[in-house]
């Protein structure tokens, strides 16, 4: 198992746009949004993919660093965060933190599971290589 890393930061009255934030929809190929649900990040374009990692820890380290980039306030404890994806990501589960930031925009860090047990798309690099 490997893992990809997204990020997002937009208007947050975008995410109401919900059918193009789904893979039957057939903007969802080419909308910057994120997906309703964390594994469709594969089904995006690789282009999509901020980083990816084949060691835990460092998939671990870089979503604060990015996240914090943000320069939010977060209420929820850097520690507890990590905690958590410490727990989650080994065994499969993606880990998908968001803050509303002034100004009405939203920030989205996902780090998704591949392969990824919700959801059967490939590689997202492996496929756009062929």
């Amino acid at each position: 198992m490997h893992w990809h890393g997204y990020i997002w930061n937009g208007n947050g009255q975008e995410l109401a746009r919900e059918a193009e934030r789904r893979p039957t929809s057939p903007d969802f190929f080419s909308s910057l949004l994120p997906p309703m649900r964390t594994g469709e990040w594969l089904a995006k374009p690789a282009s999509r993919i901020a980083e990816t990692f084949d060691d835990v820890d460092k998939a671990i380290e870089w979503m604060p660093t990015v996240y914090e980039a943000a320069h939010l306030h977060d209420p929820i404890p850097r520690s507890l965060r990590q905690d958590q994806a410490y727990d989650l990501l080994p065994r499969g589960v993606d880990v998908q933190w968001g803050c509303w930031l002034p100004g009405g925009r939203f920030v989205t860090v996902g780090m998704i599971c591949c392969p990824n047990r919700h959801v059967q798309h490939p590689c997202p690099q492996s496929r756009d290589k062929r």
